[in-house]
């Protein structure tokens, strides 16, 4: 339970006054607090004593769009789309002017579109080019409109940069496809293993030399659970064992080049592959296959082999009782097997067909994003994870994957924002990276099976203690009045920003509020409160 400090506590309430004004938030007395009804009234206890996790970062991915985007569209809508993503200026009403990203995920291309038709894959969004070419020379003019934007990341402050590959080289796969023929082992023969480490270090060179940006991290098996056939886009399955001896072989090429980049496991395509064998023993059980000592196929040990474990949320999501299991199983496995082991979220976007949620379909409001927020705070709050990706940054399709969405068009077309978009702002414009995952709670004999529908929190404090951020959801069709408690009193003044069903309500500021003042909190929203000394 978590604790209370009367001596220590400032009160602030949070009231709605609804949608009728247009979820304006304005000043309440509180007598009028008083006449609301109680059963409006959450209280809420924050403990900055209860610590838990660093938070690393929130990031996207640069697949697929952009390289048309970054190499074809005018430079006007370029910088719009970063500005959306990175940046961290403010509009002159104190809004945010984007989501200031502090991650980006930067997809090293297998070669299928320099195939062309050859590739066998259908769609061409879906084709990558490759640095390296069919004699093996590497052409660092390759991939230029996703350089365009990795170098423009760069440029607005995004300093953590992933190089994840779907698939090997086509010219070094068994098929010379940048998908796998049977689906039942690695697309790559063991010997070309070496062959891939080397072009993977030459890949985070080349990027370092021709763009000036560093990959922090490369993660060379995507999903290597699924069977990635003919003829959708490119991708390779991996066995365990097949994982484990390339990551020694690169382990070892990373070594010998002195390169500080690390290495990435294993970007499961379902958690359950994580902490249990699920359906296929030869994929699954990774946390203990590659993070127990007394595992053959132990890891953990390698110099180059970063000390966390990567998942995607796929297909764990519901219903939420599964949500909320699944997350604790994870998070147990990994205090089980090796509690110095971090966990983080490297991909997800809303693929599941439930009766909340169907993943076809653009929608750009804010059903699929309430849907987004609460996978993101299960997978902070219950999971630990200490970073958090969306998948396309930048979406073409007709399908909730998109935090701004595009014509289908190659030389430029219009542009659209959406309420995932904002969403994910809650968290990644505010929590900064190094920022600590601190206690809150309100209800907390209540199960947290039976919490995760309505109204979710959490808080993050910085090292120094001079800031603290809450994010607020409120999924309910009702208005709600949050009562916090156990803010320092070194804090005066809060700043609150609001997502909501308005089209106005986009990470707009709300305003900076006293410590004694209400504000409102209006259904099917998310408000973020910082807290921040001068």
């Amino acid at each position: 339970m978590i604790k209370f400090f009367c001596s220590t506590c400032i009160i602030i309430s949070v009231f709605s006054i609804g949608m009728a004004q247009e979820n304006a938030l304005s000043l309440l007395d509180s007598n009028r607090l008083e006449r609301s009804g109680s059963n409006h009234l959450v209280k809420v206890e924050i403990d900055a004593s209860q610590t838990y996790q660093t938070i690393h970062n929130f990031g996207a991915s640069d697949a697929w769009s952009i390289q048309f985007v970054g190499k074809n569209w005018p430079e006007s809508s370029k910088k719009q789309i970063a500005d959306l993503l990175f940046s961290r200026a403010l509009k002159k009403d104190g809004s945010p002017k984007g989501i200031g990203l502090s991650a980006w995920r930067f997809n090293i291309g297998a070669g299928s579109m320099e195939q062309g038709e050859a590739s066998d894959i259908k769609n061409q969004w879906r084709r990558t080019e490759s640095f390296l070419d069919s004699v093996g020379n590497y052409n660092w003019n390759a991939q230029s409109g996703q350089v365009w934007f990795l170098k423009q990341a760069q440029k607005m402050g995004v300093n953590n940069f992933v190089g994840f590959v779907n698939s090997p080289p086509v010219h070094l796969t068994k098929n010379n496809k940048a998908f796998s023929q049977d689906g039942l082992s690695a697309n790559i023969g063991s010997e070309n293993y070496s062959k891939y480490a080397q072009f993977l270090v030459k890949v985070i060179q080349g990027i370092k030399e021709n763009a000036g940006v560093k990959l922090n991290y490369v993660s060379p098996f995507n999903e290597p659970q699924w069977k990635w056939k003919c003829c959708n886009q490119e991708g390779s399955p991996w066995n365990n064992d097949e994982i484990a001896t390339m990551t020694k072989i690169l382990n070892d090429s990373l070594s010998k080049q002195g390169l500080e980049t690390k290495i990435e496991l294993t970007e499961a395509g379902q958690i359950d592959y994580l902490f249990s064998d699920f359906k296929d023993e030869n994929r699954g059980d990774q946390i203990n296959v590659f993070f127990n000592p007394s595992s053959k196929n132990y890891l953990g040990n390698l110099s180059h082999v970063a000390k966390k474990v990567v998942g995607h949320s796929y297909f764990s999501t519901w219903p939420t009782d599964r949500l909320v299991r699944t997350r604790k199983l994870l998070a147990q496995k990994i205090e089980e097997t090796n509690s110095n082991l971090e966990y983080g979220m490297s991909e997800y976007t809303l693929l599941e067909n439930n009766e909340e949620v169907k993943g076809k379909g653009r929608d750009l409001e804010m059903a699929p994003a309430l849907y987004m927020a609460r996978v993101l705070h299960a997978d902070l709050t219950i999971a630990n994870a200490t970073f958090w990706h969306w998948w396309l940054a930048v979406s073409p399709y007709n399908y909730k994957d998109g935090l701004i969405y595009i014509d289908k068009k190659k030389d430029g077309g219009e542009i659209f924002e959406s309420k995932l978009l904002w969403t994910l702002g809650h968290y990644s414009r505010f929590i900064e990276p190094g920022m600590i995952r601190i206690g809150t709670d309100y209800a907390s004999d209540v199960p947290e099976h039976e919490k995760i529908n309505g109204l979710l929190c959490s808080a993050y404090q910085s090292k120094s203690g001079n800031k603290i951020v809450l994010v607020f959801t409120n999924q309910l069709n009702e208005d709600k009045i949050i009562q916090l408690s156990g803010v320092s009193k070194q804090f005066e003044k809060m700043k609150l920003y609001i997502t909501s069903e308005s089209p106005h309500d986009n990470l707009r500021f709300i305003g900076e509020y006293s410590k004694n003042q209400t504000v409102s909190l209006p259904k099917r929203s998310l408000i973020t409160c910082v807290f921040e000394t001068n």
